[in-house]
C-alpha cells in the first residue's frame, strides 16, 4: 500500500497508522518534525529537496526536567526492523555543538535497515548505529525508552549516501556497511576531530565497514587535523576498504581515545589505498578478511 505526504502532513501520526510494509512517498519540502519509526516501512523522498528537520541537543532540558543527553536528540529514530529510507535528507540543524552538545540526526536500532541516496547532516554525533554499548543499556534503564535500549543484532546498509558532521559523527555498535558514500567533515571552531567512533563488543566480528567511500572536508578544515576513527569503547571495530582520503585526514589515521588503553583492543584496519605513517596498532586487512566482511552484507570486493 502506498501513501503520499507533504510538509503539512503529521508524519508521526501517519507512520503510526499505516500497515506493516507500507510505502510512504514524501513530496519536496521541509518536514519540521521529530519522528520514531516503529514498524517496517519504506519512506521515499525527492532527494535533498525532501528534508526532515529537528533541532534537539544534549544539553536541552526535556519534559522530565533532565537533559536530553545524546540519545534523545535524534531527528529520526528507527526502532523497527526492515525499514528502508530512500532519497531523503535528515537534518539536526541546532548547530554550535561545542556550546549545545551532541545533536543526532538519525538513530538506527533496527536490523536489516537500508538507506539509499540519503543525506544526513548535523555536527557532533550525526549518525548513531545501534545498539548501545552494554554499559549504557544498563545506565539508561528507566531514562531511555525501552525501544532505545534494545540489545539485538543490527545489520545496516548505507548506500550512495552523504554524511556530514564534526566530532564522532558516525558512532555506535551496529554491524554497518557504508558503500560508495561521501563522508564530509564540516568546519567548526575546534579545527580538529574524529570521524568514526565504534563501540563494538569483543564478540562482534563485523563492525563498521567503509567500502569505496570518499572522506572529504569543507575547504577551511585544517590539513592533517582529522582522525579517521577512535574507539568509543574497547574492541571498537572499523575497516576501510578502497577508500579515498582528503587532505584533512592525518597520516596517523587513528587515535586511541584520550588517556585510555584502547589502542590495545581497538580493531582498525584498511585494505587498498593504504597510507604510510599509520599508528602501529592499526593493521592491513587481508583479501580474505575483506571478502568475509562484505559477504556478510551480500556484497563482493571490487578489485
Amino acid at each position: 500500500m502506498q501513501y503520499c505526504a507533504n510538509p503539512q502532513t503529521n508524519l508521526q501520526q501517519l507512520l503510526d497508522n499505516v500497515e506493516v510494509g507500507a510505502t510512504i512517498l514524501l513530496e519536496r519540502g521541509i518536514y519540521r518534525q521529530k519522528l520514531e519509526i516503529n514498524k517496517p516501512v519504506t519512506i521515499v523522498g525527492k532527494g535533498d529537496e525532501t528534508q526532515i528537520v529537528w533541532d534537539d541537543y544534549a544539553k536541552k532540558i526535556g519534559d522530565d526536567g533532565l537533559e536530553l543527553v545524546t540519545f534523545r536528540t535524534y531527528t529520526v529514530a528507527v526502532c523497527a526492523d526492515n525499514v528502508t529510507l530512500k532519497d531523503i535528507a535528515i537534518v539536526n540543524d541546532k548547530g554550535d555543538s561545542p556550546t549545545f552538545g551532541q545533536e543526532v540526526a538519525l538513530t538506527v536500532y533496527g536490523d536489516n535497515f537500508v538507506a539509499e541516496n540519503c543525506t544526513l547532516v548535523s555536527e557532533q554525533d550525526t549518525l548513531f548505529c545501534g545498539p548501545l554499548p552494554d554499559d549504557l543499556i544498563e545506565r539508561y534503564d528507566g531514562f531511555l525508552k525501552n525501544k532505545l535500549r534494545q540489545k539485538k543484532p543490527c545489520k545496516q546498509i548505507f548506500s550512495n549516501c552523504t554524511l556530514k558532521g564534526t566530532v564522532d559523527f558516525i558512532f555506535g555498535c551496529g554491524d554497518t556497511l557504508f558503500e560508495n558514500c561521501n563522508i564530509v567533515y564540516r568546519n567548526d571552531s575546534r579545527k580538529s576531530g574524529f570521524v568514526v567512533a565504534p563501540a563494538h563488543a569483543q564478540e562482534q566480528a563485523i563492525g563498521f565497514v567503509f567500502h569505496n567511500c570518499d572522506f572529504a572536508c569543507e575547504n577551511d578544515v585544517g590539513n592533517e587535523s582529522i582522525y579517521l576513527a577512535r574507539p568509543w569503547r574497547d574492541y571498537g571495530k572499523a575497516t576501510f576498504v578502497n577508500c579515498r582520503y582528503g587532505k584533512h585526514i592525518t597520516p596517523l589515521g587513528f587515535d586511541k581515545w584520550n588517556d585510555t588503553n584502547r589502542d590495545k583492543t581497538a580493531r582498525f584496519a584498511e585494505y587498498g589505498n593504504t597510507q604510510t605513517g599509520r599508528v602501529a596498532w592499526s593493521k592491513i586487512a587481508t583479501k580474505q578478511e575483506v571478502e568475509t566482511l562484505l559477504g556478510y552484507f551480500g556484497r563482493q570486493l571490487d578489485e
